[in-house]
């Protein structure tokens, strides 16, 4: 299944595997971060993905204590983490196309293939359940 995910997301952006791995890897571990309900979604449904997750963050210099993880879910908290997986996409070589396709073709991916039910915009992709919630409420 991270094969699949793999050559869906590189083939939506046109990123190199690696390139894609590292960016897939970046992105987990904000989703992750900001207990975004597809980052357990894919790590339920997706072997390595977790891992993945982690090994980006430990190479980024992510937060993973209990007290940053819940800084991170505050309002200030989650824009951080949204800023810095950015400049994390950046400094790992992606450019501003290859960034706004990179969350679309995952939540793409995890709509067709693994139940995913958000519309997949960046909102919807880093927040909360009890925010996607309140979008669908409205």
């Amino acid at each position: 299944m991270m094969k699949d995910l793999v050559k869906h997301v590189a083939n939506d952006t046109g990123l190199s595997n690696n390139k894609t791995k590292v960016a897939l890897g970046i992105v987990l571990n904000a989703t992750d971060r900001q207990g975004a309900p597809i980052a357990e979604l894919i790590f339920t449904k997706v072997p390595g993905a977790r891992t993945m997750a982690a090994r980006s963050g430990a190479t980024t210099g992510a937060a993973t204590g209990l007290i940053a993880r819940m800084i991170e879910r505050t309002p200030g908290g989650r824009s951080e983490v949204a800023f810095q997986m950015i400049r994390d996409l950046q400094c790992a070589g992606l450019g501003h196309t290859e960034i706004s396709a990179l969350l679309p073709s995952v939540a793409g991916f995890a709509k067709a293939n693994l139940g995913f039910a958000s519309e997949g915009h960046l909102g919807d992709f880093l927040c909360a359940s009890e925010a996607l919630e309140a979008v669908d409420a409205a």
